[in-house]
């Protein structure tokens, strides 16, 4: 499994889905569109990735790509199938979701107010969603990406 994070604009949340991935076995992180890298441009650890990732961003590989929309298009022709994590009316509750045969999968997480775009949305073969209980409308996307990758790895 791999991991996409779409617009994630938090360094504490880059970080906390850092550690969440190095925990859950994610092979590769794609950081996309203003998603910040571990390092700024001066190749320097970020404090505020390396203090809630302690350390993560050094044992799970990523890359840093300009546009969602082409990761998710490469990924495809790799054989991939691509999960978004979205409220959305085409999404399906995540404990429902199945990862079929030995596919490979993409998570992809977006933006904290945002979220995905359509055209992001329009790209996936699934759309999943938290159902929520309470007054709020949704969770942290760091907490949101912990709760489904690990579904997904026991579905």
């Amino acid at each position: 499994m791999v991991a996409i994070l779409h617009n994630i604009r938090s360094l504490h949340n880059v970080g906390s889905i850092f550690r969440t991935a190095d925990a859950a076995g994610v092979e590769k992180i794609y950081l996309c569109g203003i998603t910040p890298t571990p390092l700024d441009k001066f190749g320097t650890v970020r404090q505020q990735v390396a203090k809630v990732s302690l350390g993560a961003e050094k044992s799970v590989p990523w890359e840093r790509a300009a546009s969602t929309s082409r990761v998710i298009d490469r990924l495809k022709k790799e054989g991939y199938k691509i999960f978004a994590v979205e409220q959305s009316k085409k999404s399906i509750p995540y404990h429902k979701a199945t990862i079929p045969g030995n596919s490979r999968v993409a998570l992809v997480v977006g933006h904290e107010v945002r979220g995905l775009s359509p055209a992001i949305l329009k790209k996936a073969d699934k759309i999943l969603e938290i159902p929520m209980a309470g007054k709020k409308e949704s969770l942290n996307v760091a907490v949101a990406f912990g709760i489904v990758v690990f579904h997904l790895l026991h579905a």
